[in-house]
């Protein structure tokens, strides 16, 4: 899942990213207001986590925005700002939850997957491709019952491929969804790292569900497909 973070203390703002990419979330970092509506406007993210004190245009103008053009993720406000009224006018401005600093990883990370779980009524969060199933509430994959250890990056890939089973995904589309917003999708690193997420989910077994399609990109097949 992808979270895109709007914080303009950059030490919050490493913060937040480092702990959220250790539980196998992809991370996108915002410095002030208008990057914030770029950022979430241009891009599919899961969650996003906004501070109210930012340069340019503040957090309150960002969440009207984004409510106003139809933007419907979940939002967390994370912000210094502890009065009543800024908690009512954050909440009626659209935030789903309001956290206030100084604040504990653990809580933060808890109200983040509370609000994963309400999503979750919209959005899968136990996959399945043959006998392979991703819980992304748990974090957990398996393959034929038995534990497949990945990566942050793998994981990442791997929850894409099976959201968009028996489809052709590019690696421009791996670099938009799974990798942060800088990064270059002409490099090789994405063929690497699918290279090695195939072993993980493959190897040993009979059955091969992740293929590359030369020249195209990657399919991941569920068996009524696979030849």
């Amino acid at each position: 899942m992808r979270i895109l973070v709007v914080e303009d203390d950059a030490r919050v703002a490493s913060f937040i990213r480092r702990g959220l990419r250790e539980e196998h979330y992809t991370v996108d970092v915002g410095a002030d207001g208008e990057q914030a509506l770029y950022l979430a406007q241009t891009n599919d993210y899961d969650l996003l986590i906004l501070d109210l004190l930012l340069p340019k245009r503040s957090g309150l103008d960002v969440l009207r925005e984004l409510r106003k053009d139809g933007v419907t993720i979940p939002i967390l406000v994370l912000t210094a700002k502890d009065e009543r009224s800024d908690k009512v006018a954050g909440l009626d401005a659209g935030a789903d939850d309001y956290l206030t600093k100084p604040f504990g990883f653990d809580e933060l990370l808890a109200r983040v997957r509370a609000l994963m779980r309400r999503r979750g009524d919209m959005v899968q969060t136990i996959m399945r491709v043959a006998d392979v199933e991703m819980d992304t509430l748990r974090h957990r994959v398996t393959r034929g019952g038995k534990d497949i250890m990945l990566t942050n990056r793998e994981y990442g890939l791997l929850e894409y491929f099976l959201r968009h089973p028996d489809r052709v995904v590019t690696r421009t589309m791996l670099a938009e969804h799974v990798w942060e917003h800088d990064f270059d999708p002409l490099s090789n690193v994405i063929d690497v790292h699918v290279a090695r997420l195939r072993r993980k989910v493959d190897e040993g077994c009979s059955l091969k569900l992740l293929h590359t399609l030369r020249g195209t990109g990657y399919i991941l097949r569920s068996p009524k497909k696979g030849r």
